[in-house]
């Protein structure tokens, strides 16, 4: 290919993506104007828009819609910039998830959170991450939508005596587990959450427990240097057994309600699912599932699924370019 071939594929190819980022300002500015009507015409309650689509850029909205606003965050620099500016936001795993994911993720942590009930309509703006823009509108009523909640008559809220907190950081160490899996090979987890007065009982150690003897404030979830230690531990068969304040008890604990009677659950599922169903119909819990096979999140209340958060599939396509400018583009799951 000669000098001039290589300079006319290359101005083809500066134009191609400048015509991609000129569409997609397009789109992120008809949804932000038409935004308004749709919220009014469905009654939202709130409105939840991905800051990562956004690549840093603020968004302009009429003054009555400001105050239904959150912004979904991933990151500690994402919440600082959003405290900067005075906004409200809730933070969710910063690991990739498809666009009904991101719903359901942000819908159940609101949930926790207490910024949302159930019956509320909710409107969604999201984007391909870092793209700077917002392509994807999605409107969903809490609750309802089959889709997002295989279960629609259980109790979605985490019992009053989880922290939110704590409901958060065990979805962020499933969904990055879900991701990443332990040094490049999947793995299954299964986490136990609140009520564990009456969930230690139902349990059988499997392995001697790798958290007896040490301090309570040594072995707490949301302590940053425990997350190293808990994927490992994860790869060991049985359940982290973990108090409503976030104190781990134990790890490695074989749920003896695993066998007791059949649940309503989709073919497919094996024995972890099973078991974290089994736990949470005898017990004021949430159990928090990762599929070896799969990736897939899935979180349990009331001997029921709740929702699933699902890995996307990768299918080998190039990173869609963040931004450009005239000089240059800048099964059986287990």
């Amino acid at each position: 290919m000669t000098d001039k071939d290589k300079r006319t594929k290359m101005r083809h190819e500066l134009e191609t993506i400048q015509a991609q980022a000129r569409s997609a300002q397009t789109i992120t500015d008809s949804l932000l104007e038409h935004i308004g009507g749709i919220a009014q015409s469905c009654s939202a309650t709130a409105i939840f828009v991905y800051v990562d689509a956004l690549d840093g850029n603020p968004i302009s909205l009429p003054e009555n819609l400001k105050q239904k606003v959150y912004y979904v965050t991933k990151t500690i620099e994402e919440d600082k910039l959003q405290e900067n500016r005075n906004t409200r936001f809730l933070r969710v795993p910063n690991v990739p998830l498809t666009r009904l994911g991101q719903v359901k993720i942000a819908v159940f942590l609101a949930l926790s959170r207490g910024l949302v009930k159930r019956g509320d309509k909710i409107v969604f703006l999201s984007g391909i991450a870092a793209s700077g823009s917002l392509d994807t509108i999605i409107v969903t009523e809490v609750g309802r939508e089959y889709e997002m909640y295989a279960s629609v008559d259980a109790d979605h809220v985490p019992p009053s005596h989880i922290l939110p907190e704590i409901v958060e950081r065990v979805i962020d160490l499933a969904s990055e587990l879900g991701k990443e899996g332990r040094e490049g090979k999947p793995v299954g987890a299964l986490f136990v959450v609140g009520d564990a007065d009456r969930v230690l009982p139902l349990t059988r150690q499997m392995i001697l427990n790798p958290f007896r003897g040490y301090p309570e404030e040594q072995r707490n979830i949301l302590d940053e240097s425990l997350e190293q230690t808990v994927k490992e531990l994860s790869g060991l068969d049985g359940a982290f057994i973990i108090r409503g304040d976030g104190l781990i008890e134990t790890c490695g604990a074989y749920l003896k309600t695993a066998g007791q009677g059949e649940f309503d659950l989709p073919r497919g599922l094996g024995a972890r699912h099973h078991a974290a169903a089994g736990i949470t119909s005898v017990t004021d819990s949430i159990a928090v599932t990762v599929s070896e096979s799969t990736g897939t999140v899935t979180i349990f209340r009331a001997g029921r699924i709740i929702t699933e958060i699902e890995k996307p599939r990768t299918i080998g396509r190039k990173p869609v370019p963040s931004a450009v400018n005239d000089k240059g583009p800048s099964h059986t799951r287990s």
